[in-house]
């Protein structure tokens, strides 16, 4: 089609033309190759572009559909995956040198789920080294530049992933979140970020971060494209013990609007040291929201702010068992510096501790739990700021000081612990021109609610079309 960049359209849009042959696979591929070529130099989102492979498995996709043999939305459609997702005969560096030449013997489960789906893997992305991180600054394979603002962060872990997206590099996207790094750094790029239930989509084959509070995710321009991918990826998967049986819903039944739907708004923990202009983007989102139908009302979580704090203690004690081989051989010394410090802090987290954390972990699962007997979704802004500076180490809120870390995660990182699903879309800029997230949580394994939530937000404004100059 003369005169659109068919990489910069949403999947849903392009997988009907697709389907109707309007559009090849092919020219699809070579679209989304070519902003790669031209803009990634800059943007250091991809650490390996696989083109000869994309573009023979798109060949391949023109002629099932010729024939009649359209899989579905995904057929022949560029996807992204984040450098910690094991890929059979590419390398799967996780950001490190230290796995600089990985080459995984196998591919992930979502990975073959994708291509079952007829998705075309056009590369790596690139991330926070071994995810251990929310800036994706990466002294190894470089940092991610934010779309918006090249001196700022783009978030981590999954940054190179939110890059690839915002910038029309490829369609979609898969992250992983352990403490907010999908929603993360889709937040301060713009785009939307689903972590899905804990148990909704297969880890095996994804290295690992913090076994119980890693989740994989999709990254995409719209609501519809964060269903389409879910769809494809989610399901159970004997290869992961911690796999759900149960049936995966139809997330494109996403359409049935807000009317009806209750929600419940943490405002004792969440909008605490919380920007002005993030209060006011997020505010102005739950207007809209009621003004679509739905009943908005002040919750309580009583142990919420000890989430944070828990859900840290285990992922950096689960990190630290995960790399006690590497940091005790003559490996150790390749890791970047900041996560050196934090694998070897994490050496000295104690089973006191660790077991406390557990038990902090369980009272707040079941005040979550509890809330949402009463309410269906819970909305509170995705961070409290917008994205800091690309050598900024602190931020400070209402005269209130914090590390960039701290005020990136704690958030975020409750949802981890309680296994939860959460969303993030956004829902304004600041005056400097940088994204405001909205985000919003739900039951575990109720992914077509926050969709529909989202979705219904999204029909109403059109912060979700904003795309960065390139």
């Amino acid at each position: 089609m003369k005169g659109i960049d068919l990489a910069s359209m949403s999947i849903n849009w392009l997988s009907e033309l697709v389907r109707k042959k309007e559009i090849s696979p092919v020219e699809v591929t070579k679209a989304s190759l070519r902003r790669i070529e031209k803009y990634d130099g800059e943007l250091k989102a991809f650490i390996t572009v696989t083109s000869e492979e994309a573009l023979r498995r798109a060949k391949k996709a023109e002629a099932s559909i010729v024939r009649g043999d359209y899989i579905g939305p995904l057929h022949g459609i560029p996807i992204g995956l984040k450098d910690i997702v094991f890929t059979k005969g590419t390398r799967t560096t996780c950001g490190s040198k230290i796995l600089a030449d990985y080459i995984p013997p196998e591919d992930a489960t979502v990975v073959k789920r994708l291509e079952r789906a007829g998705a075309i893997i056009v590369g790596k992305l690139n991330l926070h080294e071994f995810a251990f991180g929310a800036t994706s600054v990466n002294p190894h394979y470089g940092t991610p530049r934010n779309p918006w603002n090249g001196q700022c962060i783009p978030g981590g872990s999954s940054g190179g992933s939110a890059v690839a997206v915002a910038t029309s590099l490829c369609l979609g996207a898969l992250g992983t979140d352990t403490g907010g790094s999908i929603r993360i750094p889709s937040s301060l790029c713009g785009i939307v970020g689903l972590k899905p239930t804990f148990g909704r989509v297969s880890t095996y084959g994804v290295y690992p971060l913090s076994w119980s509070q890693d989740h994989v995710g999709p990254m995409t321009k719209t609501v519809k494209d964060a269903g389409i991918l879910l769809g494809a990826i989610a399901g159970y998967d004997p290869m992961d013990r911690a796999s759900s049986l149960l049936t995966v819903p139809d997330y494109l039944s996403i359409g049935k609007g807000v009317r009806g739907l209750r929600a419940g708004v943490p405002s004792d923990y969440y909008f605490e040291n919380c920007d002005v202009e993030v209060r006011d983007g997020v505010m102005k989102a739950l207007e809209v929201l009621k003004e679509a139908g739905m009943a908005v009302e002040e919750v309580t979580i009583p142990h919420l702010s000890h989430a944070a704090s828990a859900g840290l203690v285990i992922l950096m004690a689960e990190a630290a068992s995960q790399h006690e081989n590497y940091l005790k051989g003559s490996q150790g010394k390749e890791y970047g510096r900041d996560v050196r410090g934090l694998l070897k802090m994490g050496t000295f987290i104690t089973a006191a501790q660790y077991l406390k954390a557990q038990r902090v972990r369980s009272v707040v699962r079941k005040e979550f739990l509890k809330i949402f007997q009463a309410v269906d979704v819970l909305l509170t802004p995705g961070l409290p700021i917008i994205a800091p500076g690309l050598e900024q180490d602190s931020v400070t809120i209402s005269g209130k000081t914090e590390t960039v870390r701290s005020a990136l995660t704690r958030l975020m990182r409750p949802y981890n612990l309680a296994g939860i699903p959460a969303i993030v879309i956004p829902c304004g800029f600041s005056k400097s021109g940088l994204p405001v997230a909205l985000q919003i949580a739900g039951r575990p394994f109720e992914e077509v609610t926050i969709l529909a939530v989202a979705q219904a937000y999204e029909e109403q404004t059109s912060w979700h079309e904003r795309r960065p100059s390139m």
